[in-house]
């Protein structure tokens, strides 16, 4: 059996995730599969390595009980241990369900209790105690495993394992059920689960989004025909392994593909790792490259006169050439040699500062990115590509292809995907890489299914000449000004995005006479500006109320104003009037998903003061605000927030002129 398992060679033949493992455990036995960050040292696990050891770890989870189709939970940072739990509990045919690492202990509860989680693999000692605190509230919870013992030495709580311990016993396992392993595995049809991701919830209670082995493998391999991915590929691990996009571009691929993914030491040590492993294919959401950019322009706001207007006229060419030469259009001889001198100037050191040197294909997803800020990268040389889809979707929908691509759309369809827009303007698909079901929960199932079969995305979208999909925003938040004209929220609060100084914007306007909005400043980017200026200030809260720092956003949205007018479509989303909050948006505070996606359901009740303040016309409103801290302890902050009117440009006298 052994053996068989082994040679498996043809793709309906690996159809499963364990079988893929065993395939390149054979063919690239000594290639390295996981790389981890310790004290500074690049630690290399080679494929032989990592299927020796997930087989002692499947024999480990084994002697805990876990059996086929039971849930064994994964919490923490990307680690190779955690990976590696993952393909042991696939092996058994249990299904992982990662969690997200950064979620308070309550809110762990539900996904706990829902999964009926009796195994919990963690990370370090943030996490089991995070799991001792709720273990009242789990009754199923019987065992929880440990990888890094640092800080745990004197807990004696009969829950907790150490990895070692684990090791110990799958060890001891697999002597006395010598075929135990491989008969599991065979076991395993690519009909059955594979994993379970739970929903952010920005509408209700998460749900548990069941995948199987064929929807996410089939999908990985239609973008590795597509990239032309290979072995050599090198990827860097550093966003949370709970979000389907990074447990597709870091799991799922890596084992249809078999490249390297690379983990670093911590999430504060991310950039520097990027310039060790220089990552070829490069996975981000829109929020980590908007903190990016506004790191660059930080550090352009400080350099010197020459070096500033320098910037400046090389990055007006790569705005209007860059993209082009990236696509291989043609450009005038000029164009194209003053871009290879800013290349050498400007580009390539720019490219080298984020890390993206040796990049070959990037994608964004997540939510909708600003077009100013998606045509920056790709203005720079960095191939930068947007994609659409979901949890149920096995994430991959549109990709958008080398040669052809637009910054207000996502793509077409790829391979195996079908795609219509139904009346209410609703993106609806049928694909291989749908999920199974939501768990638990048959009627929310059959919900997200049209009486003939089709998804409901949730997304207005629509197909432009070319066969691209193009996202307007989520159904549910689209709507109209009291005239008629379109509200979009999503698609000015991206433009508000784009600037260095705003780090989150949320818009308001269905159904009134015009949009106004909420920001979040950037505290590093605005107090580096407001330092060079000798503004004094003590916190977030005060510096976001200072006149200067209203000055600075006024003239941002301003500058967003003008841009919007032009579109007649779009040119009610002008924002007329916007106070800045007292504390930035925290997930903590339920005001943003895990994954950092606005509820704005959410904001809106719990904000409904502020929001009636702006559209009564007032000039100032008092708020008080409970927030909570990371220990889990409740506090409160108060603040008397100016509300200040922006310039709005009229296009009824544009249309007139």
């Amino acid at each position: 059996m052994a053996d068989a398992m082994y040679g498996a060679g043809s793709d309906t033949e690996l159809n499963t995730f364990p079988a893929l493992l065993l395939h390149h455990a054979k063919v690239r036995a000594g290639k390295p599969a996981l790389r981890e960050k310790d004290l500074g040292i690049w630690q290399t696990l080679s494929w032989a390595d990592v299927a020796s050891e997930v087989r002692v770890i499947a024999g480990g989870l084994a002697r805990l009980g876990v059996k086929k189709h039971e849930h064994v939970a994964v919490v923490g940072e990307n680690r190779p241990r955690l990976y590696m739990t993952m393909m042991a509990a696939q092996s058994l045919g249990a299904i992982p369900v990662p969690m997200y690492q950064d979620a308070v202990a309550q809110e762990m509860v539900y996904v706990l209790q829902d999964a009926s989680v009796r195994v919990v693999v963690v990370e370090n000692q943030e996490q089991v105690d995070k799991m001792i605190e709720v273990q009242e509230q789990v009754p199923d919870l019987a065992h929880v495993v440990y990888d890094d013992p640092r800080g745990l030495r004197h807990y004696t709580d009969p829950l907790l394992l150490s990895w070692e311990k684990l090791l110990e016993h799958g060890t001891a396992y697999n002597q006395q059920n010598p075929d135990f392993y491989f008969n599991a595995i065979a076991a395993i049809s690519p009909d059955d689960a594979a994993a379970m991701f739970y929903t952010s919830g920005t509408t209700g209670k998460p749900k548990g989004v069941v995948l199987t082995h064929h929807a996410l493998i089939d999908r990985a391999r239609v973008i590795q025909k597509l990239e032309n991915l290979t072995d050599k590929e090198e990827v860097l691990a550093y966003l949370p392994p709970a979000w389907i996009g990074q447990n597709m571009f870091s799991y799922t691929q890596l084992l249809v593909t078999g490249f390297t993914v690379n983990h670093p030491e911590s999430p504060e040590t991310v950039s520097i790792d990027m310039h060790d492993i220089g990552p070829t294919y490069y996975f981000s959401p829109p929020r980590v490259l908007e903190d990016l950019l506004t790191q660059v322009m930080i550090r352009m706001e400080d350099a010197g006169k020459f070096k500033q207007k320098l910037f400046r006229s090389c990055m007006a060419l790569a705005k209007r050439v860059g993209g082009r030469i990236l696509d291989k259009e043609q450009v005038s001889s000029w164009d194209w040699f003053k871009y290879r001198v800013g290349d050498w100037l400007i580009y390539g050191p720019l490219r080298n500062a984020l890390g993206m040197s040796r990049v070959r294909v990037a994608y964004t997803a997540g939510e909708a990115i600003g077009p100013d800020l998606f045509s920056f990268y790709r203005s720079i040389g960095i191939n930068l590509k947007q994609l659409y889809g979901s949890t149920e979707t096995s994430v991959f929908v549109c990709v958008q292809s080398d040669g052809n691509v637009q910054a207000d759309t996502v793509g077409p369809p790829v391979d195996g995907v079908e795609l219509r827009i139904a009346d209410n303007g609703e993106v609806q698909i049928k694909s291989p890489g749908l999920f199974k079901e939501y768990y638990k929960n048959p009627e929310s199932t059959k919900e997200s299914f049209t009486e003939d079969g089709w998804f409901h995305t949730g997304d207005a979208g629509v197909i432009d000449a070319n066969g691209q999909l193009k996202i307007i925003d989520r159904a549910k938040d689209v709507g109209r000004l009291s005239d008629g004209r379109m509200f979009a929220p999503k698609y000015v609060e991206n433009k508000l995005k784009f600037f260095p100084y705003i780090k989150e914007a949320v818009a308001f306007g269905a159904n009134m006479d015009y949009v106004c909005a909420f920001i979040n400043i950037d505290l590093e980017a605005v107090a580096n500006w407001a330092e060079r200026r000798g503004l004094a200030y003590a916190g977030y809260t005060d510096l976001a109320s200072k006149p200067e720092v209203y000055e600075l956003i006024a003239d941002c949205i301003n500058q967003v104003n003008v841009d919007v007018a032009v579109d007649e479509q779009l040119s009610g989303l002008q924002i007329h009037r916007f106070l800045i909050l007292h504390k930035e948006l925290d997930p903590d505070d339920g005001e943003l998903t895990r994954t950092r996606k606005v509820r704005r359901a959410f904001i809106a009740d719990k904000y409904k003061v502020l929001i009636d303040a702006l559209f009564e016309g007032k000039t100032n409103q008092f708020i008080e605000t409970e927030v909570k801290f990371e220990d889990g302890r409740t506090g409160k902050i108060s603040a008397d927030l100016k509300i200040a009117r922006n310039k709005v440009v009229n296009t009824e006298m544009k249309k007139a002129a």
